[in-house]
């Protein structure tokens, strides 16, 4: 390693002690290293036009962004709540049971675990609470059942990774189907045995005919995901037209079905989403600069290197990165994971076997899982925010419920046919 990368890395770590933002610290890095070396700024952001911009897939984020803002209003939410509620909400604990189906079909609408717990997550707080529920056993059933946004296709992450490893999105996003409703299977069964043993309340049984009123109230919105995945894996639309055509079709949703929004809500939709954007662009620049030293210094060379000459079996290096990502999700945000180390070990895949598309989908569940754990844990610091509960009491409660992830997470990671027999049905 050169004086310059240790002088960087330096760098790195305390920018990571003082808590500056994690992009700016990246930067600063990148900086470091550029002024140390010799090297010019020019080559890292021509470097990085060509490797991500210069696709159509990256393009896919933004409407992305745009398309679980306008879907997230107020009737929409409503509306996709109390038809989960006339599914499933008749059971014991069945208001916890409509929180993780609500996440589900959201998930299909946003890729975003963030949109989940911030637009459905006050209404499924408020309503388990009002029937009973221990706020803080509400408030950690919202923040878990949040991170299945990006693990149920359309996702954000899942878009970065194909970006970075050439990864096809529509096998991705079919990959990401049984493991999400394998997740939301689990929070359900540990939500019905901690209602039977807490004595949750049933939930309300819906008449045949209440249920037909609030499904044709819904599926305006539940159009959405069969939009944009309908178009996407019927090879009618690649996943930035898919994109396009449904932020278009969640604004007309938005301002002329549900009259959700107007055009001073329009204007909020479209600041918000200018603003998410260019967060994630100057974590995609400043992770692009780290990208650029590491390929510079040949450190995934070195890192296949060690792996392999260290690790003798599959199942071995599968759990060591499991466990990896499970660390770094405790304290990274989610897409400065994927686009700072997936470059990394991507070299050292193919002399293990492993498929990209697994692998991708491995990557998404792992990082996904630090959004409800301590201390990042973003998802569970809103919910305390939008609650006014003890984040302490929120995580003694996540916890057993991110136990039943990290099994489900083991399952899929062991078991590849899980997640690749969908792609290999429809791609095959």
């Amino acid at each position: 390693m050169s004086v310059a990368f240790i002088c960087a890395i330096g760098v790195f770590a305390l920018v990571f002690i003082l808590r500056v933002p994690l992009a700016l610290g990246m930067l600063a890095t990148g900086f470091t290293y550029l002024a140390i070396s010799g090297g010019t700024m020019s080559i890292v952001a021509t470097n990085m036009i060509n490797s991500y911009y210069a696709g159509f897939t990256i393009i896919a984020v933004p409407l992305f962004i745009f398309t679980a803002n306008a879907m997230n209003s107020g009737k929409i939410t409503e509306r996709l709540f109390a038809f989960c509620d006339g599914l499933v909400g008749r059971f014991r604990g069945g208001m916890g049971h409509v929180n993780v189906l609500c996440s589900l079909i959201f998930a299909g609408m946003t890729g975003s675990a963030i949109a989940d717990v911030s637009g459905l997550g006050k209404i499924e707080i408020e309503a388990m609470n009002k029937q009973g529920y221990d706020p803080e056993f509400s408030c950690a059933v919202t923040g878990a059942s949040a991170v299945l946004g990006p693990i149920f296709p359309p996702s954000q992450i899942m878009l970065i990774y194909s970006m970075l490893s050439g990864a096809s999105v529509g096998a991705l996003f079919m990959a990401g189907l049984v493991p999400a409703v394998l997740i939301a299977a689990a929070l359900m069964i540990y939500v019905a045995y901690i209602s039977h043993k807490r004595q949750y309340p049933y939930g309300m049984r819906y008449t045949l005919r209440q249920f037909l009123v609030v499904t044709l109230k819904a599926i305006p919105a539940l159009l959405t995901p069969i939009i944009l995945l309908g178009g996407i894996y019927t090879g009618v639309m690649t996943p930035t037209e898919s994109a396009a055509i449904a932020g278009l079709y969640a604004l007309i949703v938005s301002m002329a079905v549900y009259r959700a929004v107007g055009w001073r809500e329009l204007w909020k939709i479209l600041r918000e989403s200018a603003i998410d954007v260019g967060r994630i662009s100057i974590i995609v620049g400043a992770a692009s600069c780290l990208k650029y030293i590491f390929a510079r210094e040949k450190i995934a060379e070195m890192l296949g290197s060690f792996l392999v000459g260290t690790i003798s079996s599959k199942p071995l290096f599968l759990l060591l990165v499991l466990l990896f990502f499970l660390v770094l999700g405790m304290f990274l945000e989610t897409s400065t994971i994927v686009l700072v180390f997936t470059p990394l070990i991507l070299p050292t895949l193919e002399t293990f076997g492993i498929d990209l598309v697994h692998y991708g989908i491995i990557t998404t569940v792992g990082v996904m899982l630090g959004l409800c754990t301590p201390p990042y844990g973003s998802c569970l610091f809103i919910t305390s925010a939008i609650s006014g509960t003890p984040l302490k009491a929120i995580i003694k409660e996540a916890l057993p419920m991110v136990g039943m992830m990290v099994l489900v997470l083991l399952l899929i990671t062991f078991c590849p046919d899980l997640v690749l027999f969908v792609p290999r049905l429809f791609i095959d």
